[in-house]
Protein backbone atom coordinates (compact mmCIF):
# COMPACT_ATOMS: atom_id res chain seq x y z
CA UNK A 1 0.00 0.00 0.00
CA UNK A 2 1.38 3.43 -0.98
CA UNK A 3 1.08 6.27 1.51
CA UNK A 4 1.55 9.87 0.38
CA UNK A 5 4.30 11.81 2.12
CA UNK A 6 3.29 14.70 4.34
CA UNK A 7 4.61 17.18 6.84
CA UNK A 8 3.48 16.34 10.36
CA UNK A 9 3.23 19.52 12.40
CA UNK A 10 4.66 17.90 15.52
CA UNK A 11 8.02 18.45 17.19
CA UNK A 12 10.66 15.81 17.76
CA UNK A 13 11.02 15.22 21.53
CA UNK A 14 12.66 18.41 22.80
CA UNK A 15 14.60 16.85 25.66
CA UNK A 16 16.35 14.53 23.21
CA UNK A 17 16.96 17.24 20.58
CA UNK A 18 18.89 19.39 23.07
CA UNK A 19 21.50 16.66 23.34
CA UNK A 20 21.78 16.12 19.57
CA UNK A 21 24.84 16.89 17.47
CA UNK A 22 24.97 18.34 13.97
CA UNK A 23 24.63 21.55 12.00
CA UNK A 24 24.64 23.04 8.49
CA UNK A 25 26.06 21.23 5.48
CA UNK A 26 27.27 22.87 2.26
CA UNK A 27 27.94 21.08 -1.00
CA UNK A 28 30.64 22.72 -3.10
CA UNK A 29 32.42 21.52 -6.21
CA UNK A 30 36.15 22.31 -6.29
CA UNK A 31 38.22 21.84 -9.43
CA UNK A 32 41.98 22.36 -9.47
CA UNK A 33 43.09 23.96 -12.76
CA UNK A 34 46.38 23.23 -14.51
CA UNK A 35 47.66 26.56 -13.21
CA UNK A 36 47.20 25.29 -9.66
CA UNK A 37 44.34 27.68 -8.97
CA UNK A 38 40.93 26.43 -7.91
CA UNK A 39 37.53 26.88 -9.47
CA UNK A 40 34.83 26.60 -6.82
CA UNK A 41 31.10 26.30 -7.45
CA UNK A 42 28.28 26.09 -4.92
CA UNK A 43 25.95 23.18 -5.65
CA UNK A 44 23.48 24.17 -2.90
CA UNK A 45 21.84 27.60 -2.83
CA UNK A 46 20.90 26.97 0.80
CA UNK A 47 22.69 24.98 3.46
CA UNK A 48 21.14 21.68 4.49
CA UNK A 49 21.18 20.78 8.16
CA UNK A 50 21.95 17.31 9.44
CA UNK A 51 21.72 16.02 12.99
CA UNK A 52 22.28 12.88 15.00
CA UNK A 53 19.72 12.68 17.78
CA UNK A 54 21.18 9.50 19.25
CA UNK A 55 23.56 11.54 21.40
CA UNK A 56 20.53 13.12 23.09
CA UNK A 57 19.17 9.89 24.56
CA UNK A 58 19.56 9.90 28.35
CA UNK A 59 17.17 7.21 29.56
CA UNK A 60 15.04 4.27 28.53
CA UNK A 61 12.04 6.60 28.72
CA UNK A 62 13.69 8.73 26.00
CA UNK A 63 14.32 5.62 23.96
CA UNK A 64 10.70 4.47 24.11
CA UNK A 65 9.51 7.96 23.18
CA UNK A 66 11.75 7.97 20.09
CA UNK A 67 10.50 4.54 19.01
CA UNK A 68 6.91 5.80 19.30
CA UNK A 69 7.76 8.96 17.33
CA UNK A 70 9.63 6.98 14.64
CA UNK A 71 6.74 4.61 14.08
CA UNK A 72 4.20 7.44 13.91
CA UNK A 73 6.28 9.11 11.18
CA UNK A 74 6.60 5.80 9.28
CA UNK A 75 10.38 6.07 9.40
CA UNK A 76 11.65 8.50 6.76
CA UNK A 77 8.25 8.93 5.07
CA UNK A 78 6.89 11.97 6.89
CA UNK A 79 8.77 15.15 7.85
CA UNK A 80 8.37 16.93 11.18
CA UNK A 81 9.68 19.80 13.34
CA UNK A 82 13.07 19.65 15.04
CA UNK A 83 14.39 22.06 17.66
CA UNK A 84 17.99 22.82 16.66
CA UNK A 85 19.87 23.12 19.98
CA UNK A 86 22.41 25.51 18.44
CA UNK A 87 20.34 27.79 16.20
CA UNK A 88 16.67 28.28 17.03
CA UNK A 89 16.12 32.05 17.32
CA UNK A 90 16.27 35.17 15.17
CA UNK A 91 18.81 36.48 17.67
CA UNK A 92 21.64 34.96 19.69
CA UNK A 93 20.66 31.82 21.66
CA UNK A 94 21.04 33.61 25.01
CA UNK A 95 18.83 36.55 23.98
CA UNK A 96 15.08 37.00 23.63
CA UNK A 97 13.68 37.35 20.10
CA UNK A 98 12.37 40.84 19.33
CA UNK A 99 10.52 42.44 16.44
CA UNK A 100 13.56 44.26 15.06
CA UNK A 101 15.93 41.25 14.91
CA UNK A 102 15.81 40.46 11.20
CA UNK A 103 15.25 42.69 8.18
CA UNK A 104 12.73 41.09 5.81
CA UNK A 105 12.62 43.89 3.24
CA UNK A 106 11.57 47.46 2.56
CA UNK A 107 8.05 48.50 1.67
CA UNK A 108 7.04 50.14 -1.59
CA UNK A 109 3.41 50.88 -0.76
CA UNK A 110 2.20 47.89 -2.82
CA UNK A 111 4.07 44.76 -1.74
CA UNK A 112 2.15 42.81 0.89
CA UNK A 113 4.25 39.63 1.15
CA UNK A 114 7.64 39.41 2.85
CA UNK A 115 9.48 36.09 3.19
CA UNK A 116 10.53 35.17 6.71
CA UNK A 117 14.32 34.83 6.78
CA UNK A 118 17.31 34.79 9.10
CA UNK A 119 20.43 36.52 7.77
CA UNK A 120 23.98 35.42 8.57
CA UNK A 121 26.91 37.76 7.93
CA UNK A 122 26.96 41.29 6.54
CA UNK A 123 27.12 43.11 3.23
CA UNK A 124 27.43 41.31 -0.10
CA UNK A 125 28.57 38.10 1.59
CA UNK A 126 25.44 37.84 3.76
CA UNK A 127 23.35 34.67 3.50
CA UNK A 128 19.56 34.74 4.01
CA UNK A 129 18.12 31.47 5.26
CA UNK A 130 14.42 30.84 4.60
CA UNK A 131 12.49 30.17 7.82
CA UNK A 132 9.47 28.00 7.10
CA UNK A 133 8.50 26.81 10.58
CA UNK A 134 8.52 29.68 13.08
CA UNK A 135 7.09 29.10 16.54
CA UNK A 136 4.05 31.31 15.96
CA UNK A 137 3.46 32.45 19.58
CA UNK A 138 6.98 33.99 19.50
CA UNK A 139 6.63 35.71 16.11
CA UNK A 140 6.79 39.52 16.32
CA UNK A 141 6.66 41.73 13.21
CA UNK A 142 7.45 45.44 13.06
CA UNK A 143 7.15 48.14 10.40
CA UNK A 144 9.58 51.02 10.84
CA UNK A 145 10.15 49.90 14.43
CA UNK A 146 6.45 49.80 15.34
CA UNK A 147 5.08 46.37 16.22
CA UNK A 148 2.28 45.13 14.00
CA UNK A 149 -0.69 43.21 15.38
CA UNK A 150 -1.89 39.84 14.11
CA UNK A 151 -4.34 39.13 12.57
CA UNK A 152 -5.48 42.73 12.12
CA UNK A 153 -2.23 43.83 10.42
CA UNK A 154 -0.71 40.58 9.15
CA UNK A 155 -0.84 36.78 9.11
CA UNK A 156 1.79 34.11 8.53
CA UNK A 157 1.25 31.99 5.41
CA UNK A 158 2.44 28.52 6.39
CA UNK A 159 2.28 27.30 2.78
CA UNK A 160 4.85 29.85 1.54
CA UNK A 161 6.72 31.04 4.64
CA UNK A 162 5.60 34.64 4.03
CA UNK A 163 4.38 37.41 6.29
CA UNK A 164 1.23 38.69 4.54
CA UNK A 165 0.02 42.18 5.42
CA UNK A 166 -3.63 43.17 5.31
CA UNK A 167 -4.56 45.72 2.61
CA UNK A 168 -4.94 48.41 5.26
CA UNK A 169 -1.49 47.68 6.74
CA UNK A 170 0.75 47.31 3.65
CA UNK A 171 4.15 48.89 4.47
CA UNK A 172 4.68 52.29 2.89
CA UNK A 173 7.53 53.39 0.63
CA UNK A 174 10.88 53.11 2.40
CA UNK A 175 9.50 51.48 5.54
CA UNK A 176 11.60 48.60 6.89
CA UNK A 177 9.81 45.36 7.68
CA UNK A 178 11.51 43.39 10.46
CA UNK A 179 10.72 40.34 12.55
CA UNK A 180 11.82 38.33 15.56
CA UNK A 181 10.97 34.71 16.26
CA UNK A 182 11.96 31.30 17.48
CA UNK A 183 11.87 28.54 14.88
CA UNK A 184 12.09 24.82 14.20
CA UNK A 185 13.79 23.03 11.30
CA UNK A 186 11.69 20.76 9.04
CA UNK A 187 13.47 17.40 8.99
CA UNK A 188 12.87 13.69 8.42
CA UNK A 189 14.56 10.55 9.65
CA UNK A 190 17.49 9.69 7.39
CA UNK A 191 17.02 5.99 8.13
CA UNK A 192 14.20 3.47 7.88
CA UNK A 193 15.43 1.16 10.61
CA UNK A 194 16.27 1.76 14.25
CA UNK A 195 18.95 -0.56 15.61
CA UNK A 196 18.81 -0.44 19.40
CA UNK A 197 19.84 -3.01 21.98
CA UNK A 198 18.53 -2.52 25.51
CA UNK A 199 21.57 -4.15 27.13
CA UNK A 200 23.95 -2.06 25.03
CA UNK A 201 22.00 1.09 25.84
CA UNK A 202 22.26 0.42 29.58
CA UNK A 203 26.01 -0.04 29.13
CA UNK A 204 26.32 3.39 27.56
CA UNK A 205 26.18 2.56 23.84
CA UNK A 206 24.44 5.34 21.90
CA UNK A 207 22.42 4.40 18.80
CA UNK A 208 22.71 6.61 15.75
CA UNK A 209 19.48 8.45 14.87
CA UNK A 210 20.28 10.62 11.83
CA UNK A 211 17.96 13.42 10.78
CA UNK A 212 18.17 15.53 7.62
CA UNK A 213 16.52 18.84 6.72
CA UNK A 214 13.86 18.86 4.02
CA UNK A 215 12.73 21.66 1.72
CA UNK A 216 9.05 22.48 1.89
Amino acid sequence: MTELTAFHNVRFPTAVSFGATGGPERRNEIITLTSGREKRNARFTHSRHRYDAGTGLRSLADLYEIIDFFEARRGSLHAFRFRDPFDMKSCRPDETAAGMDQLLGTGDGVKARFALVKTYGDGDAAYSRPIRKPVLPTLAVAVNGVLAVTPADYVFDDATGDIVFAPSAVPGVGQDVTAGFEFDVPVRFDIDRLEIGISAFKAGAIPSIPLVEVRL
